[in-house]
């Protein structure tokens, strides 16, 4: 068997550390040189020009300096590309930042028009609509990605489950409608244990590797996923923008993958439990979760399971959403996902602020990141902040 035939949760434990035995080493080594000693001017000069074109350095040669190269951010990125069955991967500080180096190559290329499905995260949604990097966006459904698509059409951007109400679209479906222009997946919610969005046409897999990836709520990171061909031309903005992953926060994401699938499942079973109580109680409207409802068949095929993600509605309104989120002691009433803990927010007021308001999710909604605390305990903590509406 080969590494990329082996399953998920093996390539988890074991993906970008093929090399430990040989350093004799049990755990990677953390690397947190800013700069690198050079064998001579000419080698120095060499390495420079292959790096900062987006090249990988050879054996042997000169790393020259962090923002060009790092050892551990490489170890990262080639777990994750394991996991997502792409080529490579390129890290950046965030996810924010590795969406930004996807645009600016866009733009470099003349082909700065993106077509965008909504509900994409807020952060997101925001730079595409105000055209901060010389991007334009055409905001499209799935059904109208095709008369979306122009001669000037760079890429096709959405996420699935969608942020924040885990709408579910069909990847291979909206890559033959995009006819041959890259589509990038934002696969943050999925994460690669339940979905690889590669194995269905996509071009590029985006993480905010600082949610699920890293899963402890003590890292901030990004990474893109993508062909030889992508990420070549990622790592060359990376370099020229300075926006590389931190050396020890690539450690951490790194050593967070390892338990990446045993933490989604755990969290996915509990979220079940916590679905099937918010939908009998009174003083929710409405359940929003890739379980629940699924009319194209998309958990089972696409997806191997629905996740932990999910958001609800309440029958007071924002009032009663406000209530809510700040009522809960055990929930931890904060922005982000994917961590150990559960944590729940208002996304029309926090992550999707900057989202125009007709297309911001309604304030009567909250998410919630179901994390690896027993159900009975995280039902119990929401039935006393329910009980404060009621």
């Amino acid at each position: 068997m080969t590494p990329a035939d082996r399953h998920s949760d093996t390539i988890a434990v074991h993906a970008g550390r093929e090399d430990l035995h040989e350093l004799g080493a049990h755990v990677p080594p953390i690397d947190l040189s800013t700069t690198y000693p050079l064998h001579d001017i000419e080698a120095g000069g060499h390495a420079y020009d292959v790096m900062g074109a987006g090249g990988r350095p050879d054996a042997g040669m000169p790393l020259v300096y962090q923002r060009l190269w790092n050892p551990n951010v490489d170890r990262f990125e080639r777990a994750v590309a394991a996991l997502e069955h792409c080529d490579e991967a390129v890290a950046f500080a965030t996810g924010m930042a590795a969406l930004t180096a996807t645009l600016l190559a866009c733009v470099a290329e003349g082909r700065p028009h993106v077509v965008a499905i909504r509900p994409l995260y807020g952060g997101s949604d925001h730079l595409l609509t105000t055209g901060l990097l010389g991007t334009t966006v055409t905001w499209a459904t799935p059904a109208t990605v095709a008369a979306s698509v122009r001669p000037d059409t760079g890429l096709v951007v959405f996420e699935t489950p969608g942020n924040p109400t885990l709408d579910l679209i069909d990847i291979a479906a909206v890559v033959d409608a995009a006819a041959g222009v890259p589509v990038l997946v934002d696969n943050t919610f999925a994460t690669p244990v339940l979905q690889q969005p590669a194995r269905h046409g996509a071009t590029l897999v985006l993480h905010s590797a600082t949610k699920f990836i890293g899963g402890h709520g003590d890292a901030l990171g990004g990474v893109v996923a993508a062909t030889s061909e992508w990420t070549a031309r990622l790592r060359r903005i990376r370099a020229v923008t300075g926006a590389l992953l931190h050396p020890l926060a690539a450690y951490e994401m790194h050593r967070g993958i390892q338990t990446l699938p045993v933490r989604v499942r755990a969290a996915q079973e509990s979220a079940g439990v916590v679905v099937d109580w918010l939908g009998r109680h009174p003083a929710v409207a409405e359940v929003f979760y890739p379980g629940l409802e699924d009319p194209q068949g998309l958990v089972g095929t696409q997806m191997s399971g629905p996740g932990s993600m999910l958001a609800f509605s309440l029958r007071g309104g924002y009032p009663a959403a406000a209530t809510v989120a700040a009522s809960c002691t055990l929930i931890t009433h904060a922005v982000s996902l994917g961590a150990v803990d559960s944590l729940i927010q208002h996304p029309a007021a926090l992550t999707h602020r900057p989202v125009p308001e007709d297309a911001r999710p309604h304030a009567d909604v909250l998410r919630l990141s179901v994390g690896l605390e027993d159900p009975a305990d995280i039902i119990a903590d929401l039935d006393k902040a329910f009980a404060q509406i009621l």
